[in-house]
């Protein structure tokens, strides 16, 4: 069996699951792409032999033969690209975050609901290798009960400061964090409850004037008296800077390198190492097999591995981290609504 689908939004990782979709998952038919600029659709159409190409996402919703649709829009659209897209019923897998409020968060959940399609969301770092091995020897008992989370993400440049607009990204902490409180809570199995943030713009002035900072440190309390940090960049300029730690009443994980290859050069002036670049030399393969899963939980009728709630519950701490560093004090994730 295969799936026919479309792609919404065909900008910089619209492109990477362009690729992922035409080529790497043999059980995807990808037969339409939208994109508001009529030239980047053409573009990607021509590029991954897509037939039809559209810059209004309704034309496309429009389609009949299409069950499934995948969306790498701009964050602030994804709610309301994911109720068109139940309401047309779709399939739905849609990039992190879900949304930037919880209002728009629910009322996506509740239009995926009240359809019957499938809703998963892009947090990639579940299918990457390193991470999945770490949740199952957690889940084994391995290093005991989980008692802190550390996690670090860490990009090696600034964003463009239109994209770091808390009205189209989020900011640093939503956009980049998102990842982060996934992983919190899968990994902990825990459900945070407060949040307290420091944070500023320490390299990157010009971040200001959109109302964005380039450092952050979270400090988490889990439900379960668990402790968690996490520290959130865009000045690694070193390279792509993602680890994370948990350590367990009997024991560790540590998660992730700086090194990208086992090589070290060894000279009279030191040794020295590479690191790995940038986001898709680290998670590439992840992106492929979150998409891969979403098709299998279509064609084997189960449930998604990230769900609409479990998106939910992110973008709840986010916010609630985003109002710490905005009003200077411990914020309380159930002051969120």
């Amino acid at each position: 069996m295969s799936i026919r689908v479309g792609l919404i939004g065909a900008g910089r990782m619209g492109k990477v699951f362009a690729h992922t979709l035409a080529f790497t998952v043999p059980e995807v038919d990808l037969v339409a792409v939208a994109d508001i600029d009529l030239k980047t659709s053409q573009e990607v159409a021509a590029r991954y032999g897509i037939k039809d190409h559209y810059t209004d996402y309704r034309e496309l919703l429009k389609r009949e033969d299409i069950q499934a649709v995948v969306i790498v829009t701009p964050t602030a659209t994804h709610a309301e690209i994911i109720g068109a897209a139940a309401a047309a019923g779709k399939h739905i897998f849609s990039e992190k975050p879900l949304a930037q409020t919880l209002t728009m968060c629910d009322e996506a959940i509740a239009a995926v609901a009240s359809s019957g399609v499938k809703l998963q969301l892009g947090f990639m770092r579940r299918f990457d290798p390193a991470y999945a091995m770490a949740k199952k020897k957690i889940d084994e008992g391995s290093i005991g009960v989980p008692v802190m989370f550390r996690s670090t993400s860490r990009d090696p440049k600034r964003t463009s400061l239109e994209f770091a607009r808390r009205e189209n990204s989020g900011g640093l902490i939503l956009d980049m964090g998102v990842h982060d409180f996934d992983l919190a809570r899968w990994l902990m199995g825990s459900e945070v409850e407060r949040v307290h943030t420091e944070g500023g713009c320490l390299v990157y002035p010009e971040l200001k004037e959109v109302g964005d900072i380039d450092n952050a440190m979270i400090n988490l309390k889990f439900a379960n008296h668990a402790l968690g940090n996490i520290d959130v960049s865009r000045n690694a300029v070193y390279g792509y800077d993602i680890r994370t730690e948990v350590l367990g009443s009997e024991g560790g994980l540590l998660i992730g390198k700086l090194q990208q290859t086992s090589t070290l050069v060894m000279t009279r002036q030191g040794v020295v190492h590479d690191t790995i670049p940038y986001f898709m030399e680290r998670f590439g393969e992840a992106y492929a097999a979150e998409i891969r899963d979403f098709v299998a939980c279509i064609l084997e009728d189960r449930l998604p591995s990230v769900t609409g709630q479990d998106a939910r519950q992110a973008t709840a701490i986010g916010v609630a981290a985003t109002l710490s560093l905005d009003e200077g004090r411990p914020v309380l994730v159930s002051e969120i609504r």
